[in-house]
């Protein structure tokens, strides 16, 4: 039978969300019921209410939480009922080529949910509404694919894990996985949400020496040295690529743009110290009509790299909230504020002004 889910849907870009009730269907093959305990709001769903990027409508945007499993369909033996679980927006089919090499997490899966004909799990009033990426943790139920469940350790707090789902695992593995930060090295972080707050942690676990965090929000310096930051840099008040200089003699080894801006990419870049392997990794998502600089001066002996949530599998954030567990991974000042449903767009607005690290919304 059907399940009543209240759930937030965007109907029109640049709109605020509205809160509706929806039938959540049965899962089929293949599929899992999902009850979720908490959801978090992120940069990626704003970025789908702003339409940089646009997709099929209505529709029911989030994809972190953490819940329980209700409802495993045929052929599911990954999970069973009762298993906390993290959605994960990232398929993991294992039959693709990008799959069978073991060298990414890149799947040709990914994004299926904004195809013509693909089904989705939720209706309003009998008419399909598509689920962001397969997902739409916006609904307290959702039927998710598979391969985009992962159980997870039941003894973690759901309130700091829901994070996992997408920000802890992107900044986390864009340390840990991506760029491979080494032990002594020199990190500079621009950007500090939920992403870049987290991929100070990832350079912390690794070993990094001197971790820089650079935002023009002067609230987030505290946070950031929290997280693990040695420094802190305001842009818009000092020069950057002075402090870091002046801090690692030759600049940074690697640099992490986590804004989702061509500013902070530049500014990222000119602080990359040049030869060897030093990286600069993006991982903030920047809208495809924004240019963003690149020239031979700039690049001259440096490596840049995109990487998708971290280049973290599934299985990733298995192991990320077991180190969440252990202590290894600290996110006790992850979540800056907790919302209702019924709030949404409220959180939303106080994303927009910078003044959140992550939002939760508890079911």
């Amino acid at each position: 039978m059907p399940i009543s889910s209240r759930a937030a849907i965007l109907f029109e870009p640049h709109k605020p969300l509205r809160i509706e009730t929806v039938q959540v269907a049965d899962p089929g093959p293949g599929e899992v019921l999902i009850k979720l305990d908490i959801a978090s709001l992120c940069h990626s769903d704003l970025g789908h209410i702003d339409w940089h990027f646009p997709h099929p409508l209505p529709a029911i945007l989030g994809h972190e939480g953490i819940g329980v499993v209700v409802k495993a369909g045929a052929d599911v033996t990954e999970v069973l009922e009762g298993d906390v679980v993290i959605p994960y927006l990232v398929p993991d089919c294992g039959a693709c080529a990008y799959c069978k090499s073991g060298r990414t997490n890149f799947c040709v899966q990914l994004g299926r949910s904004y195809m013509p004909g693909f089904p989705t799990g939720f209706s309003l009033n009998g008419q399909p509404v598509n689920g962001m990426l397969s997902l739409g943790t916006f609904s307290e139920y959702l039927v998710v694919p598979k391969d985009q469940v992962q159980k997870v350790n039941p003894a973690a707090r759901k309130e700091e894990a829901s994070c996992i789902g997408c920000g802890v695992t992107t900044g986390v593995g864009a340390a840990v996985i991506s760029a491979k930060v080494e032990p002594g090295s020199s990190v500079l972080v621009t950007g500090l949400g939920g992403v870049g707050l987290s991929a100070i942690q990832g350079a912390k676990i690794a070993g990094a020496k001197i971790i820089i965090g650079a935002d023009v929000n002067p609230e987030k310096e505290t946070l950031a040295r929290q997280m693990g930051a040695t420094h802190f840099v305001n842009p818009a008040k000092e020069n950057l690529q002075e402090v870091v200089f002046g801090l690692t003699q030759i600049g940074a080894d690697y640099a992490f743009e986590c804004a989702g801006n061509s500013k902070a990419w530049e500014q990222g870049l000119s602080c990359l110290s040049s030869g060897g392997w030093a990286k600069m990794t993006s991982v903030g998502l920047i809208p495809e009509d924004v240019p963003v600089p690149a020239t031979w001066q700039s690049m001259s002996g440096k490596n840049w790299t995109f990487c998708l949530m971290g280049g973290a599998k599934r299985k990733d954030m298995a192991r990320f909230v077991d180190w969440f567990v252990e202590g290894k991974l600290d996110l006790s000042h992850m979540v800056s504020h907790e919302i209702k449903l019924d709030d949404i767009n409220e959180g939303f607005d106080l994303m927009r002004q910078g003044k959140t690290s992550r939002v939760i919304i508890r079911y």
